[in-house]
């Protein structure tokens, strides 16, 4: 009898397991004819709850072309909302509204009071499910507009003519109801330097956050300091290199050694300033600008970068001009080809930021003088001296005065066309002092360029014919002399006074034309 035992239990069990099976399935069957099928959400939202949802909402009437279409588009029915509440891509766009500030921008959409009780599990949500679908649709256009950098009439106020990015709302629109993805962190959707720059912020305001960026202090009668010197200041000069990378390592010595010079120098370089061998006062001076406006700096170059079409720098060979820098780069398949110190326009008449084609290149060119420049100082000038026109190698030409070719002309040598309105070109000077400066802004608005004739050759290597030695007969002939490219060249003449080069170096430059105040005004008035 006891070998029966076990066998009674196992007949117990699976008749327990059994019944317990039937009992769920009974119940699931129950459950089943019991629910409800709710029919999916479908909120109407026509023209007229959008013209109503406006005249509440006035500060976001700038979006309501955009709204319209969309709504037209998807039926008349809601966008973010359905059965359970607030769609997830409604969430997902919320944060990176939230993180705007990671893009160097203030998160400040008008009715910021409407838009976070809809997100913020806090606060209780008043406004109605047309109310709400509306609302969050016009942060998303708030938040596309912010990322795409300011409207195209504003960057021209601002006299920036070169080619914008162009906004497709569009695209835009129909990643709203395909739920896709709207991060940007896809490097081909913005200019590169952009990404640089913004992984420049992110490394200030930690250094910022860390309270690291100390004044460094001198002595009122301070005039530099060069290798075997021992003062406290030259610990502090330390720190702040280690912290903005031209230093590898902080040996934290008071007594200034080659290390130190040589990490200076870079400093020096990534700063728009002649390397020196000594550390002056106006290294300490540039050293000593706040990292906040550091910050500031950059904010105001990445909102530049928005408005940079990514496309110009997939060209295969262009010309770029940075005019705080007083460079110019030759790029041609992706890397540098050339590079040449410029003069660019003074402050009263500052170089024009535009593009165009260069096309020609006139060898021993004439200088046909502006009539601005005639009436100032060539009219006055021969009232004084009957010969004034002779001395200055000047002739009448129809009505204007032009300058005879040859190495005295203010042109020098040669000069590079791009046909414009602002009749702005690249040319040879006789100056050529001036590129020996830290600051050359001395121009009338052409940009001069210090190295004319490697300019020269480099861009004729597309014709065989033009080599280095016809070049410099061409240049000296005495005789203008017009030259058509085989194929026509991209130039692209810009303002960033902070900028990451192909090493991964981070420069600023002076703000040689007060331009960054007024565009960080611009970017936090809002």
């Amino acid at each position: 009898m006891k070998i029966l035992y076990p066998l009674v239990a196992v007949v117990i069990l699976f008749s327990v397991i059994s019944c317990n099976k039937k009992a769920e399935k009974k119940e699931e069957e129950i459950k089943k004819t019991s629910e409800v099928v709710v029919p999916e959400l479908k909120i109407k939202i026509d023209s007229s709850a959008i013209a109503t949802f406006y005249q509440t909402y006035p500060k976001l009437e700038k979006f309501q072309n955009e709204v319209l279409a969309l709504y037209k588009k998807k039926n008349s029915t809601q966008l973010w909302l359905d059965n359970k509440g607030i769609v997830e891509f409604a969430n997902t766009l919320f944060d990176k509204y939230k993180r705007l500030d990671q893009e160097g921008l203030k998160a400040n959409f008008p009715y910021n009071d409407k838009i976070n009780p809809i997100f913020e599990h806090t606060s209780e949500n008043k406004l109605s499910q047309i109310e709400t679908d509306l609302m969050v649709t016009n942060l998303y256009f708030y938040y596309v507009q912010k990322v795409s950098g300011v409207d195209e009439k504003t960057t021209k106020s601002l006299e920036w003519l070169l080619p914008r990015k162009k906004v497709n709302y569009q695209v835009f629109s129909d990643s709203i109801y395909k739920k896709a993805t709207i991060n940007d962190d896809k490097k081909s959707k913005m200019f590169s330097q952009y990404y640089k720059l913004r992984d420049a912020l992110h490394q200030y305001r930690e250094i910022e956050k860390k309270g690291r960026w100390k004044t460094i202090e001198v002595r009122e009668d301070f005039k530099s300091l060069k290798i075997g010197d021992s003062v406290g200041t030259v610990g502090q000069i330390r720190e702040r290199l280690y912290i903005t990378g031209d230093l590898k390592e902080n040996s934290k010595s008071n007594i200034c050694d080659s290390t130190l010079i040589a990490s200076a120098k870079k400093f020096e370089s990534h700063h728009g300033l002649t390397p020196k061998n000594t550390i002056l006062p106006e290294h300490i001076a540039e050293m000593n600008i706040p990292v906040s406006d550091r910050i500031k700096t950059l904010i105001a170059n990445m909102e530049r970068c928005r408005w940079i079409d990514p496309e110009l720098e997939k060209g295969k060979e262009y010309i770029e001009v940075n005019i705080p820098e007083f460079r110019l780069y030759l790029i041609r398949d992706g890397k540098i080809a050339f590079v040449s110190p410029v003069v660019v326009g003074k402050m009263m008449t500052q170089t024009v930021i535009f593009s165009g084609m260069m096309n020609n290149i006139v060898f021993s060119p004439y200088w046909n003088v502006p009539t601005s420049i005639i009436n100032k100082e060539i009219k006055p000038g021969m009232a004084k001296n009957k010969n004034y026109l002779a001395q200055k190698n000047l002739e009448w030409n129809n009505g204007a005065v032009r300058q005879l070719p040859g190495k005295n002309n203010s042109l020098g040598l040669v000069k590079f066309l791009f046909p414009n309105s602002n009749n702005i070109y690249l040319h040879d000077t006789p100056a050529k002092s001036l590129f020996e400066r830290e600051n050359r802004a001395f121009s009338h608005g052409c940009v001069r360029v210090g190295k004319p004739r490697e300019l020269a050759i480099e861009l004729l290597k597309q014709d065989p014919s033009w080599t280095p030695e016809r070049i410099d007969k061409a240049m000296h002939a005495g005789k203008e002399n017009w030259v058509s490219l085989k194929k026509k060249i991209p130039v692209y003449i810009g303002y960033f006074t902070a900028w990451v080069d192909r090493d991964g170096n981070l420069n600023f430059y002076k703000d040689v034309y007060k331009r960054d105040e007024s565009l960080i005004k611009l970017l936090t008035e809002e």
